[in-house]
C-alpha cells in the first residue's frame, strides 16, 4: 500500500509525483514536456544550449521529455536547415549529449520522430531539390502543387527511415521514441481521408488507411528492443483544417487505433487544442481518455495545459493567461488519462514543474510570445 503523503505535500505533488511504467520505462511522475519546434540547431545539429534547455525541465521535475519533431533521413522529410535532424553523425552526437545532460538531471528523454510530407514546400533545405510527398500528392487544402504521390519505393524508404532513426535513438541512449502522426504531417496525411486518395492497400477505409503507419511501427518494433517504448501520437485536426476530423464516433476512433495498437505503439499521445473538450456526444471523457478507454493503452493528455487560450495563436505571437490545473487533476487522478504533456507553460518557465508540484502556482508566469526567441 502506498504511504500516505505529507499533510504539507500539495494536492499537485499527490496527483502528479506517481510514477508510471511504459513497456518497462518507469517515468518518476506524470509531467511530460510537450514537443514545440523551436528551430535552433543551425545545420539539424542539437548544440549545448538545446542540451541545457531541456535538461532544465529535466532538473525542475519534468518526468518525461518529448523532443521537439526530428527530421528522419528521407531528404523529402523536412524544409528547414535549423530544425534538428535525427540522421547524420554530425546530428546524431549532439542528440547523444541532449539525452546524456537530461538523465544526469533525472529525466527520461525521447525524440519525435517526424516526416512533413506535403507541407513541405519547393526549394527549402535541407535538400531543396527533394519534392513534397504524400499519400496522393495532395496538400491539406486539396491542391496538388509541385507534390508527388509516393510510390511503393517511396514507401519504402521513408519506412526505412523511420526505422534507421528509431535504432539510432537506442543506440545513442535515449528511452523510447514517439512517431509523429499528427497535426496533417506525413503519417496522418494517410490516416485522413481528405489527402489519402489512393485506391492501392494504403488507401479506402479507416482501417485500410492506418496500413502506412502500423507498417513504421511494426518495423520499428522489430528492430529496436523489446522493452524500447514506441509512442505515437495523432490528433483529430490538422493546420489548415482545424475542424477535420479522423473519426466521428468511438466505434470509428477503436478501428482507427486497434491496429496501430497490434502493430506494436505502447503508449498514445492524443493530441488536442484544449485538453478540457469532450470528444464525442453524450460523454465527457477527451481525446486521451477515450484513446485509453479503448486500447488499454498509457495515454498522454496535451493542449493548453495551464494557459487559457489557443495554442496555436501563442506560437503565432499571441500571449496568453493562466489557467488553473485543477480540472486536470481531478481527470488524471479519476484516471481519465495517465499522463499529461505540458507545452507552453513549460516553454516559458523551465521551473514550471517545481513550482506546481510544490504548490507554488502563484509564482507562474503567464505565457508571452517573445519566449519563442531564446532557448531560456
Amino acid at each position: 500500500m502506498t504511504a500516505p503523503a505529507p499533510a504539507h505535500t500539495s494536492r499537485a505533488a499527490q496527483v502528479l509525483s506517481r510514477p508510471l511504467s511504459i513497456n518497462g520505462l518507469t517515468v518518476s511522475n506524470r509531467i511530460v514536456m510537450a514537443p514545440m519546434t523551436r528551430a535552433f540547431s543551425p545545420g539539424g545539429v542539437p548544440g549545448a544550449d538545446v542540451a541545457s534547455y531541456y535538461s532544465r525541465r529535466a532538473a525542475a521535475g519534468v518526468g518525461l521529455i518529448v523532443t521537439e519533431g526530428t527530421y528522419v533521413g528521407h531528404d523529402s522529410a523536412g524544409q528547414s536547415d535549423s530544425i534538428p535532424r535525427f540522421h547524420g553523425e554530425e546530428q546524431l552526437a549532439g542528440w547523444a549529449k541532449v539525452a546524456e545532460a537530461v538523465h544526469a538531471a533525472g529525466g527520461k528523454i525521447v525524440p519525435q520522430l517526424w516526416h512533413i510530407g506535403m507541407v513541405r514546400q519547393a526549394g527549402q533545405p535541407p535538400y531543396a531539390d527533394a519534392p513534397a510527398v504524400g499519400p496522393s500528392g495532395l496538400r491539406l487544402d486539396g491542391s496538388a502543387g509541385s507534390g508527388k504521390e509516393m510510390t511503393q519505393d517511396d514507401l519504402d524508404d521513408v519506412i526505412d527511415a523511420f526505422v534507421e532513426a528509431a535504432v539510432a535513438a537506442e543506440r545513442i541512449g535515449f528511452d523510447g521514441v514517439e512517431l509523429h502522426g499528427a497535426h496533417g504531417y506525413l503519417l496522418d496525411q494517410f490516416l485522413w481521408a481528405g489527402t489519402n486518395r489512393r485506391t492501392d492497400a494504403y488507401g479506402g477505409d479507416l482501417v485500410a488507411r492506418t496500413k502506412f503507419a502500423t507498417e513504421i511501427v511494426a518495423a520499428v518494433r522489430e528492430a529496436v528492443s523489446a522493452s524500447f517504448p514506441i509512442i505515437f501520437r495523432y490528433s483529430q485536426w490538422k493546420q489548415e483544417a482545424y475542424d477535420a476530423r479522423l473519426a466521428e464516433t468511438p466505434e470509428e476512433l477503436e478501428a482507427l487505433l486497434a491496429p496501430l495498437a497490434a502493430a506494436g505503439v505502447d503508449a498514445f499521445h492524443a493530441s488536442t487544442r484544449r485538453y478540457w473538450l469532450p470528444e464525442f456526444e453524450g460523454s465527457d471523457l477527451n481525446l486521451a481518455g477515450w484513446t485509453k478507454k479503448l486500447t488499454g493503452k498509457p495515454t498522454i493528455t496535451v493542449g493548453s495545459v495551464g494557459l487559457d487560450g489557443d495554442f496555436l495563436r501563442g506560437f503565432a505571437g499571441e500571449g496568453a493567461p493562466l489557467k488553473s490545473v485543477d480540472d486536470l487533476l481531478d481527470r488524471l487522478e479519476g484516471g481519465e488519462f495517465d499522463l499529461v504533456a505540458v507545452g507552453r507553460a513549460l516553454l516559458q518557465d523551465p521551473e514550471w514543474a517545481a513550482k506546481v508540484l510544490a504548490g507554488r502556482t502563484g509564482e507562474l508566469k503567464a505565457y508571452d510570445a517573445a519566449a519563442l526567441g531564446s532557448l531560456s
